[in-house]
């Protein structure tokens, strides 16, 4: 089982203070600043320039599958990426597992095409529909179709995936992002993934259990 989530308005690293670099690399984002922000995964959102991290993680809570983007990058955007990158290795021989038994996420997440995905997949998804979906499928009668199925039971559980982005940001680095380029600050996501996961007791290996 996957919970999936992201990290809204995760800080940046302040652009304006930041001294230009020297060579070519300066000049470049001189040239063209969106193609800089895109390397730093900044984004103008509400807050500012923020980066935003969508990750998925397992019942235990821990990260599975992670992703940096720029703040103003929309959920559902990132989750057809965030769902192929999760691969758990088996306890024996065989090849990673792929595909969970369900998916919990909120309603930032409800569109037509994440639950076409998840059902072309064989993937059970427990999403809340939107507010504004609902309305507008009351609003066509029959010809809106009948409401999504969801379990709100099982959907309790999408807390998990919030107390794993909570124990990363344990770590300063992660909640405060100091480093300049996405690539680096990825790298120190995926750095305290793995403390968590070799924190957890009794792991002796990746579980074959999503």
């Amino acid at each position: 089982m996957d919970g999936l989530g992201r990290l809204h308005d995760q800080s940046g690293p302040p652009a304006r203070s930041r001294r230009t670099q020297k060579g070519a690399a300066a000049g470049d984002e001189l040239e063209d600043p969106e193609r800089a922000q895109a390397g730093q995964a900044l984004g103008r959102s509400r807050g500012g320039l923020t980066t935003k991290v969508h990750l998925a993680c397992d019942g235990r809570g821990l990260p599975l599958a992670l992703l940096v983007t720029p703040g103003n990058v929309n959920d559902s955007t990132a989750f057809g990426a965030v769902l192929d990158a999760v691969r758990v290795p088996r306890t024996g021989v065989g090849r990673p597992r792929r595909r969970p038994d369900a998916v919990i996420a909120d309603k930032a997440y409800s569109s037509r095409a994440i639950r076409q995905t998840l059902r072309r997949r064989g993937i059970r998804a427990v999403i809340p529909e939107r507010a504004d979906q609902k309305a507008n499928r009351i609003r066509r009668g029959r010809a809106g179709g009948r409401p999504p199925a969801f379990d709100r039971e099982l959907y309790k559980a999408r807390n998990v995936v919030e107390r794993c982005f909570n124990r990363l940001k344990q770590f300063r680095a992660i909640a405060t992002r100091f480093d300049k380029l996405a690539a680096r600050y990825r790298a120190g996501l995926r750095l305290a993934a793995l403390i968590l996961w070799l924190r957890e007791p009794g792991q002796d290996h990746l579980s074959d259990r999503p």
